[in-house]
């Protein structure tokens, strides 16, 4: 919410994308009819409206049923001191001018706006529990993670090895210059001995209004290069990362590794070197899996795909890669039918698997194929 009118505007909502972990598997709510959960933020400072609507509710006196206590499970995600009516809401919004991003600018850039026919700008900002007012500020943003996130959980932020880095919107109302939450990233910072830290990604969310414009790739570069500067960081790595994330991490890397010399057509065609590894590894902070991969996404931009002697040289690379788990799978399987079955059986057994096997590996290189030609599309665009 920037304005009072957007509290009736329905093109400012967005829905949960999950509910599970608030309302259990099914996602329902027993004993109302016509439900609406309404949760409004103030665009800045994320100050919150809470209110519940329903044109009837089940009656435990006449019913025999209790309907279910929807607004404390609410309460159990946001913090204390919401407002329950428009009036008071209202009366925060008026203050949001007072507003101002936590911490440390980062980076500013602009993105073009169709709809608004003109560029906006947005700054990134670091910050941690020492900004006053952060701690409050960050309650209210985590709830979030709850309706967006698979799995989420609020962090432990008494923790200092939490770093938090933060997306705004700047724009203009009645002349003055206020800011809007778009998104934010959580990184732990792991000890590595003797004297090295590991920044690992933990949460990142860009909220639904502003996705698909480009938040998350500048969000993670910026955090990149704020960690490349730093000598005492080893690589940079995330928790449990979603397919969106990893391909969003793609097109980042390959975006920051371009540039170097390892990594130009001469050095792609002769194969993947331990001086990838060293470069990406001490320039930007990239470690040996990651840098794999933006190897083989860049080899792919300097093959040609048409000619058989090319396609053939990266399709048996990529595969020699891939087939990794397959060959540790296939000798423990063999382990176990030394033991289990006569030799006969051992060998036909071992054929029917490498088939299969065959037919998956393919599998998975068509499918790491589409989605390196969509980075390099992406990355031939920006």
């Amino acid at each position: 919410v920037r304005f009072p009118e957007d509290l009736e505007d329905d093109n400012t909502t967005f829905n949960p994308e999950y509910s599970h972990q608030v309302f259990g598997d099914d996602e329902v709510a027993f004993g109302y009819k016509g439900l609406k959960i309404l949760l409004y933020y103030i665009a800045g400072n994320l100050s919150t409206f809470f209110r519940i609507e329903y044109t009837s509710k089940v009656n435990e006196k006449f019913d025999c049923v209790e309907a279910d206590d929807v607004e404390s499970k609410i309460r159990e995600i946001i913090p204390p001191g919401f407002c329950t009516n428009t009036d008071d809401f209202v009366s925060l919004l008026e203050k949001e001018v007072n507003f101002k991003p936590f911490g440390m600018l980062l980076h500013t850039y602009s993105i073009h706006n169709e709809e608004a026919g003109e560029d906006i700008t947005y700054q990134i900002y670091k910050a941690d529990m020492t900004c006053p007012g952060f701690r409050e500020y960050h309650e209210r943003l985590q709830t979030f993670l709850m309706w967006f996130i698979e799995t989420a959980s609020f962090i432990d932020v008494d923790d200092e090895r939490w770093n938090y880095f933060l997306v705004f919107e700047k724009y203009n109302k009645d002349g003055a210059t206020l800011f809007a939450t778009v998104g934010y990233m959580t990184v732990y910072n792991y000890y590595v001995y003797p004297d090295k830290t590991r920044p690992r990604v933990s949460q990142m969310l860009v909220l639904p209004p502003f996705q698909g414009e480009g938040h998350g790739a500048q969000l993670l570069e910026t955090v990149h290069r704020y960690y490349m500067s730093s000598p005492t960081v080893l690589d940079i790595t995330a928790e449990d990362p979603s397919e969106n994330y990893v391909k969003l991490r793609d097109f980042v890397l390959v975006k920051l590794c371009q540039d170097l010399l390892c990594f130009s057509p001469v050095k792609l065609m002769q194969g993947f070197s331990q001086e990838m590894v060293t470069e990406a590894q001490q320039k930007l902070k990239i470690n040996k899996q990651h840098t794999r991969r933006v190897y083989e996404i860049l080899r792919l931009r300097a093959t040609n795909m048409g000619d058989a002697e090319q396609s053939r040289s990266y399709r048996l690379d990529v595969k020699r890669r891939l087939i990794g788990p397959y060959k540790k799978k296939q000798r423990e399987l063999a382990k176990m039918r030394r033991c289990l079955r006569p030799e006969e059986m051992t060998n036909q057994l071992n054929q029917i698997d490498l088939n299969m096997q065959r037919e998956q590996l393919e599998e998975s290189f068509q499918q790491l194929v589409s989605d390196y030609r969509r980075v390099l599309e992406r990355l031939a665009q920006a």
